[in-house]
């Protein structure tokens, strides 16, 4: 009896110690599949592995990430949750609601996290007081870029009003020259929306309308005007529109097929992966109008069976958060660093001019979630209001028509 319980006892020793030294292993959910998303995250698995890791990449094509919210509810049904999850906003609090979440506190307690992110950032990594996911940046929604040449061909400048750039945008289109490259998925609709909802009726109104969902707001006459102004917009993209995805448009500025783009600042990214240079090749400028927008990419990790996917998530989570990975991530990217603590002396000057913004409008107030890419709000509320965006950008709708119809939907969402 005592030999028998002798071997199991090595036998446990022996498998605790074959768990505790297997390598990590992650199986990663994301949507970054364009060349310059590619190019960023693979800077992660680049260092997972360095670091003796197993990376089993999990892409799901689609700018908006629809579609991998689609593959991990089935993942998450079938009890084979990935071990992280590229979330964000309100969807890491939705998903933690359902018990699905694991805690990934003693990672970012040990490494300090609450001292070197920004408060408001750090509230969206949080689930009921412990760190649920890991911030890899924030992104600028709220961003218009311009072809350099064919501005200076037709003496334009970036627009500072809607009216600036209503006018060059009437200008390049006498000329034969598409004014705006866009997209048609309701998720680059709802882009372009919130920008001209941001510019139009300012950040206190923004805040109302679309992250508080204050009826008066979304009833306002100054809603009237920020459907008139995307009107205007519709008739500004070339035919081929439709189904475009967001690097195709971003590729038209870049070859002279159009002047302007309204797009986050991944869309720098694609320029930058091109070779092209701000100021020389390509402009870069805030929309019209006062504040920021902000959409900061994340990883929530699941909970997952075995010692070798936790200590995966674990490293996942260190390098994520780490200085070099925040660095060297964000310049491929075209975002800018979560952390606070990252210099910025080799960052492009529009990172340089993102994170000036993003200091003062935090200081004025006017630092806000972006709507269209889940950051303000729950999906069906975001829905609710995106669908009506894509049906009045789609179609004659009246403006007045389209601000009843999206404040019946947003009250049924509720």
């Amino acid at each position: 009896m005592h030999i028998k319980t002798a071997l199991a006892a090595s036998v446990a020793a022996l498998s605790y110690v074959t768990i505790a030294h297997a390598n990590p292993q992650a199986e990663v959910l994301h949507w970054w599949t364009s060349g310059s998303e590619a190019k960023s995250v693979a800077v992660l698995q680049q260092e997972f592995a360095e670091k003796g890791g197993t990376w089993t990449d999990m892409p799901v094509a689609g700018g908006g990430g629809d579609a991998a919210m689609t593959a991990l509810r089935a993942r998450v049904l079938s009890g084979n949750a990935p071990t992280a999850v590229q979330l964000k906003g309100p969807a890491i609090q939705e998903w933690y609601a359902e018990g699905v979440l694991a805690d990934i506190s003693a990672v970012a307690e040990a490494q300090g996290w609450a001292k070197v992110l920004p408060e408001s950032i750090a509230n969206h990594m949080k689930c009921d007081g412990t760190w649920c996911a890991a911030p890899v940046n924030v992104h600028r929604v709220d961003w218009i870029w311009a072809n350099k040449v064919l501005l200076d061909q037709h003496s334009i400048a970036m627009p500072n009003t809607w009216e600036e750039f209503n006018a060059a945008a009437d200008k390049l289109k006498a000329a034969g020259v598409t004014p705006l490259a866009h997209g048609g998925q309701s998720w680059q609709d709802a882009t372009v929306f919130e920008t001209v909802v941001l510019g139009i009726g300012g950040p206190d109104f923004f805040r109302k309308a679309l992250v508080d969902l204050d009826k008066d707001a979304l009833t306002s006459d100054t809603m009237v005007k920020v459907f008139d102004q995307m009107r205007k917009m519709r008739g500004y993209v070339d035919a081929n529109f439709s189904g475009r995805d967001w690097n195709l448009a971003t590729a038209m500025v870049m070859n002279g097929e159009a002047a302007f783009q309204i797009m986050g600042d991944w869309a720098k990214g694609e320029f930058l992966a091109a070779g092209k240079t701000p100021g020389t090749d390509f402009l870069c400028g805030s929309t019209p109008g006062d504040g920021y927008l902000y959409n900061v990419d994340s990883f929530a990790m699941f909970k997952v069976d075995g010692q070798d996917k936790i200590d995966g998530q674990n490293l996942l989570a260190e390098l994520i958060v780490g200085p070099n990975f925040q660095k060297v991530f964000n310049m491929n990217k075209g975002s800018i660093p979560a952390r606070t603590d990252v210099a910025l002396n080799d960052f492009d000057d529009c990172a340089k001019l993102s994170a000036a913004d993003m200091g003062t409008t935090s200081d004025a107030g006017s630092l806000l979630p972006s709507y269209a890419h889940g950051m303000a709000l729950r999906g069906a509320q975001a829905g609710a209001i995106t669908d009506v965006v894509t049906a009045h950008f789609n179609s004659d709708m009246s403006s007045a028509d389209a601000v009843k119809m999206r404040a019946e939907g947003v009250a049924n969402s509720m």
